[in-house]
């Protein structure tokens, strides 16, 4: 059940070595310059902490990258299809154009024909995927400070409600939001059973949940109204910090973490998610043994209710909770994640063990 997919490090030396085995395969964001190129890149290299990589065209136009103009990615990967390149090559000069079929048809194009060749090569649309790139240029031009009309008109939307609904729809909260209110900032995080999502601020965790969670845009939205705050990706040192302790979570040498926790919940639930942190890596309880815990022996329902509510995956370990019969009960992240985890604390608190015995000795 372990992804394929290969570490941050070797894509990173591969982008080093400009491996053109990787091309098509993985690009790589570079966070300080918002571009996003293919591995033989001739330009300068990025620094280490300064490059993220994903694994399609569409994961960088949505996480707000462009296109850059040296490498020209997209282009590149519409080479085997002349209506892709051509197109590409369009969208690359007018990127503010706000594209519709009725552009398609008068460049001698069927709508229907670029929409499954698109959709086929890049996993979206032509219209999704110049949408995509409006928008991203938009947060940008709102993260300056810029007014909301000016971010519109950037991209390319003459409505303005028509460009909310789309700033919406796309970072959860509407453009006047994400100059008054704070923002919040999501980036994936690889882990060897599957990309997490980690929501952060300045100062704590918000959310860390696994990608394919089915109860993660409810979470997200949850997390929206609550907080009224926007979402955008990004990272901040919390997230940078989450990475490395979950790195030595995944590594075996360590289950202790220091990363401070946003207050969200009931009072109930904090409790409960207390109470999940007490209890030691490679060990688990039962509903009833932590409502016993709790000095509330018949709030046994109500303790898995918390448990399934927690939203901050392995950080509080809601993985270590199992039934009365020792059955592993049910799990956001999937059943054979929660057994993963279990049995990975087990070996390394083993292991850890065996090396106090022999410090001991």
């Amino acid at each position: 059940m372990l992804t394929l997919r290969p570490s941050d490090d070797t894509l990173y030396q591969a982008l080093l070595d400009r491996d053109a085995a990787y091309d098509g395969f993985a690009y790589v964001c570079v966070t300080s310059t918002r571009i996003f190129c293919r591995f033989t890149c001739a330009a300068r290299k990025p620094r280490r902490e300064n490059c993220r990589f994903e694994t399609s065209i569409a994961d960088c136009l949505a996480a707000g990258y462009r296109p850059c103009k040296r490498c020209t990615p997209m282009l590149r990967y519409g080479d085997g299809d002349p209506t892709i390149a051509t197109l590409l090559a369009a969208l690359d000069a007018e990127p503010d154009r706000r594209w519709s079929e009725q552009h398609l048809i008068a460049l001698g194009h069927d709508p229907s024909t670029v929409r499954r060749a698109f959709k086929r090569r890049f996993g979206m649309s032509f219209l999704e995927l110049a949408r995509q790139r409006r928008l991203s240029q938009a947060v940008n031009t709102l993260n300056t400070g810029a007014p909301v009309i000016a971010a519109q008109l950037d991209a390319g939307f003459e409505s303005g409600s028509g460009f909310r609904h789309a700033i919406t729809q796309r970072l959860g909260a509407a453009p006047r939001h994400l100059k008054d209110q704070r923002l919040l900032k999501a980036d994936w995080l690889e882990t060897p059973i599957g990309p997490m999502l980690a929501v952060v601020c300045d100062h704590a965790l918000h959310l860390l949940e696994f990608a394919d969670r089915p109860a993660l845009p409810t979470e997200l939205k949850r997390l929206q109204e609550r907080g009224r705050c926007g979402i955008i990706m990004g990272r901040t040192g919390v997230t940078d910090t989450v990475e490395t302790e979950l790195a030595a979570y995944f590594a075996g040498h360590a289950a202790d973490f220091t990363v401070r926790i946003g207050g969200h919940g009931t009072p109930f639930e904090r409790e409960v998610w207390r109470a999940l942190q007490q209890i030691p890596a490679g060990q688990s309880r039962s509903y009833s043994a932590v409502a016993r815990d709790l000095d509330r022996p018949s709030a046994v329902r109500a303790v898995a209710r918390a448990n399934g509510a927690n939203q901050i995956a392995i950080l509080i370990p809601c993985h270590r909770v199992m039934g009365a019969d020792g059955s592993l009960t049910g799990y956001g992240g999937g059943l054979w994640r929660k057994e993963w985890l279990l049995r990975h604390e087990q070996r390394f608190q083993q292991a850890s063990n065996t090396a106090e015995v022999h410090q001991l000795r």
